[in-house]
Formats: C-alpha cells, sequence, structure tokens
C-alpha cells in the first residue's frame, strides 16, 4: 500500500477488536521504515505466527520483528513500563534486537500500581468486561489532569505531588468501592524511581522524530489496538474502551498532523467476534459460538477469555468504513469457515418492524435488533494454499465479492491461516 505518493498506513480494527491486525502490520511492515503505536496499552495482543513460532506483542509495535525497521510508542498510549521491560526482554531472548529500535514518547501516560489496583476492585469495570490493567484508570487520570508522564520521571519532587494527587484519588474510589485495599505514595514512588533509568533511555519526542521522517520521504505505518466499535466516541458506548482507536485518533496518538496523504486499512475477520458485554447482533447459539470459537481458537491473546462469535455483519463494518475514511480491507480468518456447510452475511437490521441501514447509536436499539441475512453456500473445502485470489472456491470469492459491495471498500489482503505467508494479495 506504500508509493510514492503514500508513505503514511494507518492500520485500524473495524469491528470490535482481536481482527488481526498485528498479522497484517506484521506483513506491512516489510516496506516500512517506521512503525508506531498510536493508543490503547497492555490490553492489546497482537499475535503474529512466523514459521513455527509464535509472538504476542502487547505494547511493543508489531513492525519489531523485522530488521531495520524502527518502532516508537506515542503519546496516544497508556504504557505500562514493567510489562513494557518484560516484553522487551523477552523479545531478546527469542533473538529478536530491540538494542536502538524502540522509542517511547515523553509524552505517555504511565500506568501505575493503584491503577491496577482500582480496576481490579471496580464493579463497574467487572461489568463492561475490561482487562483490568489499569488502562481505564490511567486514562481517566489523563483526563484529570494527575496522570504521570514519561517526561515527569526526570523530576522527582514534581513526580512525587502528581503521585499524591493519584493514590488520593485512587484510594477514594477504593473506599467507594467498599474495598479494604489502599494505594501507597511510599510504595509508588519505590517503583517509579527503580523503572526511571531504563524507561528515560527509551523516551523521544516521538511526534517530532516521526515528522521528520515523513518530511524525509519515509514510509511510515501507524498501528492501532482494539476496534473501531469500542472508540470511546464512536463505538458501542458505555461498552467501550477509553481511547479513539479510529484513523482520527491515530495523528493525535502518534503526535503528527493528518495533512498528508495517508492510506486507511480496516482488518475484519470473516465473521465477527466480541469480547466481554455489550451489542452483538449477529451472535451465533451455543452451539455454533462453540463451533466457531473452536475452530478459529478464539480466545483472548491477553487474557485467554473466550470470544464471542458471529456472523459478518456489513452493519458495523460499513459504518466502520464511513467513520475512518477507510481506502481498503483485509479479510482475516476466511479459513476458519472451511468446513461450514452455509454461511450467513448481515446485509441490514430490522428494529421494532423497520428497516435499518445504518449502525445506530442507541444500545437499547442495538438490544432488539433482528439481523437481516444473506446466506452463502459454503465452500467445505481447506484454503489453507490459496496465495491468489483466482484459487480460492468460487463460493468464497462470491462470498467476499459481496462484502465488497456492502461496505463500500475494496477488499487488500485475505489471510487464509495464521502463518505470515498465508495473506493473499501481500
Amino acid at each position: 500500500m506504500f508509493d510514492t505518493k503514500t508513505r503514511t498506513v494507518v492500520v485500524v480494527g473495524a469491528q470490535w477488536g482481536d481482527e488481526g491486525k498485528g498479522k497484517l502490520v506484521d506483513v506491512m511492515a516489510e516496506r516500512a521504515d517506521w512503525v508506531v503505536r498510536y493508543q490503547g496499552g497492555a490490553n492489546a495482543g497482537h499475535t503474529v505466527d512466523i514459521g513455527e513460532r509464535s509472538f504476542i506483542l502487547h505494547q511493543v509495535p508489531s513492525g519489531i520483528l523485522h530488521k531495520g525497521v524502527r518502532c516508537a510508542i506515542g503519546n496516544g498510549v497508556v504504557l505500562d513500563p514493567e510489562t513494557l521491560f518484560a516484553e522487551m526482554d523477552e523479545l531478546v531472548r527469542d533473538g529478536v534486537d530491540v538494542e536502538g529500535r524502540l522509542y517511547v514518547s515523553d509524552r505517555a501516560h504511565l500506568v501505575l500500581p493503584y491503577h491496577k489496583l482500582v480496576d481490579g476492585e471496580s464493579a463497574a469495570s467487572k461489568a463492561i468486561g475490561t482487562t483490568g490493567r489499569g488502562i481505564g484508570p490511567a486514562y481517566e487520570d489523563k483526563i484529570g489532569r494527575r496522570g504521570v508522564r514519561v517526561t515527569d520521571l526526570r523530576h522527582m519532587d514534581r513526580l512525587r505531588q502528581l503521585v499524591e494527587l493519584g493514590v488520593d484519588h485512587a484510594n477514594a474510589q477504593l473506599q467507594r468501592f467498599h474495598s479494604s485495599r489502599r494505594a501507597d505514595v511510599a510504595a509508588t514512588m519505590d517503583v517509579l524511581r527503580a523503572i526511571a533509568p531504563r524507561l528515560l533511555a527509551l523516551s523521544e519526542d516521538v511526534g517530532l522524530v516521526i515528522h521528520q521522517a515523513r518530511q524525509s520521504g519515509a514510509a511510515v505505518l501507524l498501528e492501532g489496538a482494539q476496534g473501531s466499535l469500542l472508540d470511546v466516541d464512536h463505538g458501542t458506548y458505555p461498552f467501550v474502551t477509553s481511547s479513539n482507536t479510529t484513523v482520527g485518533g491515530a495523528f493525535i496518538g502518534a503526535g503528527i498532523a493528518p495533512n498528508a496523504s495517508h492510506a486507511a486499512l480496516g482488518v475484519v475477520k470473516a465473521y465477527t467476534t466480541r469480547v466481554g458485554n455489550g451489542p452483538l447482533p449477529t451472535e451465533f447459539d451455543e452451539a455454533m459460538g462453540t463451533r466457531v470459537r473452536t475452530l478459529g481458537n478464539e480466545f483472548g491473546a491477553t487474557t485467554g477469555r473466550p470470544r464471542r462469535c458471529g456472523w459478518f455483519d456489513a452493519v458495523v463494518v460499513r459504518y466502520a468504513v464511513r467513520v475512518n475514511g477507510l481506502t481498503h480491507l483485509a479479510v482475516t480468518k476466511l479459513d476458519v469457515l472451511d468446513t461450514l456447510e452455509r454461511i450467513g452475511l448481515c446485509t441490514g437490521y430490522r428494529v421494532h418492524g423497520e428497516h435499518v441501514s445504518e449502525f445506530p447509536a442507541d444500545i437499547a436499539a442495538l438490544d432488539d435488533v433482528e439481523p437481516e441475512y444473506e446466506w452463502f453456500e459454503g465452500w467445505q473445502s481447506s484454503i489453507a494454499d490459496a496465495r491468489r485470489l483466482e484459487q480460492l472456491p468460487a463460493t468464497a470469492r462470491r462470498y467476499l465479492d459481496r462484502i465488497e459491495s456492502l461496505v463500500n471498500a475494496p477488499i487488500r489482503f485475505v489471510s487464509v491461516g495464521t502463518r505470515r505467508d498465508q495473506i493473499i494479495g501481500s
């Protein structure tokens, strides 16, 4: 997707996350100079299979698996330093060279022990279905102007003042939750003093560095986490994440201007999944859900939680195409449907007897949705060895063609297996 005019590509999830963005970023990173994570935190779990080896990346951009590609964590990410260091150390043990290739924005906010404590004790977090890793409380502190940024580690006196504000707020919340646990300023400061030297050695003005790289003609890949329907503004609120997962958030979270020509790749599964509570209009019944979950290994890379599964929802993806300005789609896990006798494709909704073609904001309306389906004959054969579209069964091609026509975006990539080389269009 990189060419002489388009030197910046944004990769976003166009459903409820877990679409396989990491694999697509890994493939596209071969032609990139920089890969930048722009939002989310350690709740992400991007899985990349290379040969017999599987890498699960939570905060480090997927481009780190390519020699010579430089990676950055942008200001829009809430960073868990201890998890980051553990991930870096594991990559090194697996033979991946990280030294001098990974940068962290000095404007990025930190996930601290008291954020995880609050998240773990919060009934609201459990109801929404968060990962419990402190992401939401860290973003809340950021918006509440009591957050701790990477750059604050340079000034211990000011840092302590910020930590005192954060601990006071956390303890007030814990008291409201009727929890006996409490956060501690001294213990938090001890953690920060310990991680400061290593984290500051990685810190950089990432926005400036990427701006200069773009001016010099570098190919920049912006990598998001979660999915468009989890965007705090455009998703199924309140069952959403705490950041802007859509393309607009990519430029804010990387610290660069959106004025240069860019492409936007939306990644979707050939069916639909989501983790936790919230609307899923095309959700399977229990038997079919178990079947597809088993076929697709639909368990969270970060939490291990089983994912809810349903048929492909063109209303959802058409909405994601619009709010992101998607120029292309990547369809992953088409091979998971290999053994199905027939395959459903949701083309629209009926709400209280009325036809609805656009995705509604009203959660109550989504609770009453009756999906309208078109049905396709299954191909019932393995497509794992296909490397060109014409090598797919005619029934599979018809299914993909119908998705294109319904969501108003061309399909650029099709994944037919878990390995790096099992992508048509690469």
